[in-house]
């Protein structure tokens, strides 16, 4: 689970340019208009897919401008990023980790710069949106030494360099090895100032993907049969998201006592009568994930399988109700706890049985993406931000519930990408 980020500074900044009530409208327009992608193909009464533009090449100039906007704000002279999310985020460039370096730099003023293997230069260069200034080392050289003629070359050799949380440790120390009169810091407020807050494309491809993954749980309804695992299950569910379209799907399945740990046991369970079956399962459109779970019951559910469920809906709901514009993001997962431990008599805090994790996450490229909706969170809500919404409850050696549909907040409150089940005797529904 993503750590609650500790720079606050930038979570009190203005979001991106633009003006919040067109990009409300923006938004609804970019995610009811779009036309349905092979809706064909899908059972009776499943949703339409609906289909999204992939990111311009100006959307990604606008991403850097608005980094470098935030770096002379914030007195920083270049933001270092490695192969990963961020990456591809604002040059387009989709790449791999590996020992071998790929990463960029973004000046404050000027042209983006990518260092690279000289054997993949023409990869990168296949993906690459924005620039051309791609520098390349071998085998034998080292890729911090073109670092530093850059930073030499735009006179930052001594500057304060951010970095991407996630860049490695092994980046962070050959950047300050090569310039050890620079000072590194978090690049943090940078990244997230700009990724935290979706734009209406985003938002699009983010809605795709929920539409995808919705479809295929649809298409699993009367396939699932006795003596089945959790393997088989999410394989079945995998094939069906890679059918629809789905990018890179990813998630697992908890059976019976495993779906009261929220990731699982290493214990192989079965499906059979009264199973409580716990799904959790997403894909990506253009590089941004759906992350949604849904739990069933295989056969006639117990009084108390009803019962949890219904206090796990309950709690989407009070989630949704507290997640207005501009509360503190950690008053939502406090409102949900306040309902399972004082009038439910769950917990206390973040025991079991109960919700031992937070309400929900930020995502968006990545499934988890700053910040969350958990407690000591101060990060107000905003338009375009967006979060999974899944307080589950988990009952140790028994079975657990989790129910979790994202959202992205408007300028008048919080709006589902994907309609949570009316009730356990219609879980896909």
């Amino acid at each position: 689970m993503h750590k609650i980020n500790s720079t606050r500074a930038l979570f009190r900044m203005a979001p991106p340019a633009l003006d919040r009530r067109r990009f409300l409208a923006a938004s609804t327009a970019a995610l009811t208009l779009g036309p349905a992608m092979g809706a064909g193909a899908q059972p009776a009464g499943a949703p339409a897919i609906r289909d999204a533009a992939p990111i311009a090449t100006a959307e990604r100039r606008a991403r850097i401008e608005k980094a470098q906007s935030l770096l002379q704000d914030l007195g920083l002279s270049a933001l270092f990023v490695e192969a990963g999310s961020t990456l591809q985020y604002f040059t387009g460039v989709k790449w791999w980790r590996s020992e071998r370096l790929t990463a960029a730099l973004i000046p404050a003023e000027g042209d983006l710069m990518i260092v690279t293997p000289e054997f993949e230069e023409p990869s990168i260069r296949e993906m690459l949106k924005v620039g051309d200034d791609v520098r390349i080392w071998n085998e034998h050289q080292s890729p911090f030494a073109l670092i530093r003629g850059w930073l030499d070359e735009n006179g930052i050799a001594d500057g304060r360099l951010a970095v991407d949380e996630t860049v490695r440790y092994f980046g962070t120390l050959g950047v300050r090895k090569a310039a050890p009169d620079a000072t590194l810091v978090s690049g943090a407020p940078v990244v997230d100032g700009c990724r935290m807050y979706k734009s209406p494309t985003e938002l699009a491809l983010m809605q795709k993907a929920a539409d995808i993954t919705i479809a295929a749980y649809r298409r699993l309804e009367g396939r699932i049969e006795a003596g089945m695992d959790g393997a088989d299950v999410f394989a079945m569910m995998r094939a069906e998201m890679q059918a629809l379209g789905g990018e890179a799907p990813s998630g697992g399945v908890q059976i019976n006592e495993g779906s009261a740990l929220p990731h699982g046991s290493k214990e192989r369970q079965i499906i059979r009568e009264g199973s409580t079956v716990l799904m959790d399962c997403g894909c990506g459109a253009d590089g941004y994930r759906s992350d949604i779970s849904r739990t069933f019951v295989f056969g006639e559910p117990s009084k108390m399988q009803r019962r949890v469920f219904a206090e796990v809906r309950r709690g989407q709901d009070i989630a949704m109700e507290a997640a207005q514009p501009g509360a503190p993001a950690g008053s939502v997962d406090d409102r949900v706890r306040a309902y399972y431990v004082e009038e439910l008599g769950y917990g206390p805090g973040y025991a079991t049985p109960g919700l031992p994790h937070r309400t929900g996450h930020g995502i968006g490229m990545d499934v988890h993406e700053p910040i969350n909706l958990v407690h000591g969170e101060t990060t107000p809500l905003r338009a375009g931000m967006c979060f999974s919404n899944e307080p589950g409850i988990y009952i140790p050696g028994s079975f657990g519930v989790r129910i979790e549909d994202c959202f992205y907040m408007t300028e008048d409150g919080p709006a589902y990408f994907s309609t949570p089940p009316r009730s356990l005797d219609a879980p896909f529904a």
